[in-house]
């Protein structure tokens, strides 16, 4: 995908402290009108005074319509610019440290407290894209706006969607365009929020050429109502149908599992080591625990519950990446990353990627605020998931592109 750098002038009168009498001033904002959503913008303010103040403010709207906002006061340079890449902000903004997109990751509901769900923009495979809003003002009035362009699947991504009536299957598919050449394809599922709630991820994968399928395995029709006796072979369903795509051609099929959703993710990658070739888990567990709420079994297979005890890892047929936040609360993922990602001689290789300041939203995907609590809504229970915005932030930002290389990696 191609972009370009666009600088929007707006052209205003004498305003600015600084600026002699009678002179004009064209302030503006530079920024790449069009990017995938996982990408950086290198915003930059010009035109304005030397020296001069300014508030910048971010503004998009969430999947039910609510603004969420994040503000950010700078001092220009000499050269009255603005490089938010490198410009420290101000005492009082959303974020406190230089960083090109910070705007983006601080943003909060407008007129509600910090939000315990985190911003979540109209699902992809209803809308591609969503928009963010830039303005820059001073001295009560704006000086220049900019809307910028956020998408989730670039040109040619194709989806659709998947039913248990239909598929046997619940979840959205999106599959690269047609000719891209043949990237491992990655069986997407997220923890116990229960739900689709990795198609966001699914679609930025597509649209860096793994096909991907993001699905749901309890909590949605069809399929049990709560964590409890979720089996296995659902996700062998779903893996076969993802490899029995043409753009999935001879490529491997590699799983991705978040939180709870990482027990199902080794457990296939140890069970079903023909179909499965790798495997990434965030903020993952070592061991099969018990189902929720109020316990029993999570998982069976050929419907015999599955062991709670650790998940032996000595069938797995391709390597395996582990991420994790340092300061996780809800459960000892750091821990238990690091114990899956060990060296271990004769087998493939495997990782682990602990950040410090992160928690348990260490991941995927960065540029997105997320919170650092949040309310389950499979349970109605307020989880604290630990470390800071700032820290998770960094840790998507750095943790992504290795997850990126990762699946580029997993050979056939």
């Amino acid at each position: 995908m191609r972009t370009a750098a666009v600088a929007l002038a707006v052209l205003f009168g004498p305003v600015a402290a600084g600026c002699s009498a009678g002179a004009d001033r064209h302030a503006g904002v530079e920024a790449e009108a069009v990017t995938l959503a996982d990408a950086p913008v290198h915003l930059r303010i010009t035109g304005l005074a030397g020296g001069e103040q300014v508030t910048v403010t971010s503004s998009a709207d969430d999947h039910r319509g609510q603004q969420w906002q994040a503000r950010a006061v700078f001092r220009a340079d000499r050269h009255g610019t603005v490089a938010l890449d490198t410009a420290a902000p101000l005492a009082g903004g959303s974020y406190a440290a230089a960083d090109g997109m910070g705007l983006f990751w601080s943003m909060d509901p407008v007129g509600r407290p910090a939000d315990r769900s985190g911003f979540l923009p109209v699902f992809p495979e209803a809308r591609p894209s969503f928009d963010v809003r830039i303005t820059v003002t001073a001295h009560g009035r704006e000086l220049a706006g900019r809307t910028l362009t956020r998408q989730w699947t670039g040109a040619g991504v194709s989806t659709e969607r998947l039913t248990v009536a239909r598929d046997h299957v619940d979840g959205q598919l999106f599959l690269p365009p047609p000719g891209t050449p043949a990237k491992s394809a990655v069986l997407v599922f997220g923890g116990s929020e229960g739900g689709d709630s990795q198609r966001y991820t699914a679609a930025l994968l597509a649209s860096h050429g793994h096909p991907a399928l993001a699905v749901a395995y309890f909590a949605e029709p069809g399929l049990p109502a709560t964590l409890h006796d979720v089996p296995l072979e659902y996700f062998r369903t779903a893996a076969r149908l993802l490899a029995a795509q043409p753009a999935a051609a001879s490529a491997p099929v590699v799983v991705m599992g978040y939180s709870r959703g990482s027990e199902a993710a080794l457990l296939l990658a140890q069970d079903y080591p023909d179909l499965v070739r790798g495997a990434v888990v965030y903020s993952p567990s070592a061991q099969v625990n018990p189902g929720l709420p109020n316990g029993g079994d999570a998982w069976t297979v050929e419907g015999r519950a599955v062991p709670r005890q650790p998940i032996p890892l000595d069938r797995v047929s391709g390597p395996i990446l582990a991420v994790a936040g340092e300061s996780d609360l809800l459960w000892p993922a750091p821990g238990w990353a690091r114990a899956i990602g060990a060296a271990v001689p004769g087998a493939k290789p495997r990782q682990a990627l602990v950040y410090p300041d992160a928690g348990h939203g260490v991941g995927t995907f960065p540029y997105l605020s997320a919170p650092t609590q949040f309310v389950n809504p499979t349970s109605g229970r307020v989880d604290l998931l630990g470390g800071t915005r700032a820290g998770n932030a960094a840790a998507q930002a750095a943790g992504w592109p290795r997850v990126l290389a990762f699946l580029d990696a997993v050979p056939a």
